[in-house]
């Protein structure tokens, strides 16, 4: 049975140190930055769709998935499908790539260096909650510029201290108008959102590990590239569907429009005129680019990650 180290004594954090390897964040960041070049309008329409409260009359309303698509090009050009797309390049690139990188060096430490040892379900939502924790506090700053460029529809509605002009230009007008905590809104429900991560981590590793040893393989051994999307959106949908309420929450305490003192009152409100349902708006869009994305995310990440660490054992010998 596989027992943790005592995270105390400096010998063991040493150990966890060791256990870091940079081959899992550029895999994470390849990963993570191929997938959003190639969805990111469908993010775009669901935080749209997610912040539509119905009380707001500046957010514009879609009928669907296909109508927010026309309706986008239409009024704001092929261009607006692609707003906020360099802080999300950033934000889901270094937060995949911290994710597996945090997530690895945790899972190798608690099994003593062995990747062979089967952790189980427990162990491996603990190490995935770490690594969530971890990278949100990392991230969320880029992540509240990425919401609020993709909620940027008209110049007339938006003050010029809360127009931005991207990534760089967001940080810093954030910082300057509502400092430290301007770029963590959202935290908390983020920090519920570690659930996710842990549950997709946790639902991926164990499909994984029972299907290699169903086949009496280590639980290491590479996958092929069909297994590997399989288990990516079996995963995801599982999680997505399980934690998307905190999404709705954390893009709508992030959108500068929005009224509310906190997570609680927007939760409140949300169940109060919009009801069980509020929570869930946005949730097609989300698929259908969240379970896509994970696979691609995953796909590309396993193959990096698969020759970088066989290059490095490689030239080790030699």
């Amino acid at each position: 049975m596989t027992t943790m180290k005592n995270p105390n004594s400096s010998s063991s954090k040493l150990a966890l140190l060791s256990h870091i390897k940079y081959e899992h964040l550029v895999a994470g960041i390849s990963g993570g930055v191929t997938s959003t070049l190639i969805l990111h309008p469908l993010d775009l329409i669901k935080i749209r769709f997610a912040v539509n409260d119905g009380r707001t009359a500046t957010v514009p309303r879609y009928d669907g998935l296909s109508s927010a698509f026309v309706t986008i090009v239409k009024k704001e050009g092929f261009k607006g499908l692609y707003r906020g797309v360099t802080p999300n390049v950033w934000g889901s690139g270094s937060a995949w790539g911290f994710y597996f990188l945090f997530y690895n060096a945790i899972k190798t430490w608690i099994q003593g260096g062995n990747a062979r040892t089967p952790l189980g379900p427990g162990l491996h939502m603990l190490a995935a909650a770490e690594a969530g924790i971890l990278s949100l506090l990392m991230t969320n700053p880029i992540w509240v510029v990425k919401t609020r460029l993709c909620l940027q529809y008209s110049e007339e509605h938006i003050a010029d201290n809360k127009r931005y002009k991207g990534m760089v230009d967001g940080l810093s007008k954030i910082y300057r108008t509502e400092g430290i905590r301007g770029l963590y809104r959202g935290f908390v429900p983020g920090m519920f959102g570690v659930s996710h991560g842990a549950l997709q981590f946790m639902t991926y590793e164990e499909m994984k590990n029972r299907y290699n040893q169903y086949r009496n393989l280590p639980i290491d051994f590479k996958l092929t590239s069909v297994e590997y999307l399989t288990f990516a959106a079996i995963s995801k949908l599982i999680a997505a569907v399980g934690t998307y309420p905190y999404q709705v929450v954390r893009a709508r305490l992030q959108d500068q429009r929005g009224a509310y003192t906190g997570a609680w009152q927007c939760v409140r409100d949300t169940w109060r005129y919009e009801g069980f349902l509020g929570f869930y708006k946005g949730l097609k869009p989300n698929l259908a680019r969240v379970v896509p994305a994970t696979m691609i995310t995953f796909l590309a990440y396993e193959n990096v990650s698969h020759y970088l660490l066989n290059r490095t054992r490689e030239m080790t010998l030699s």
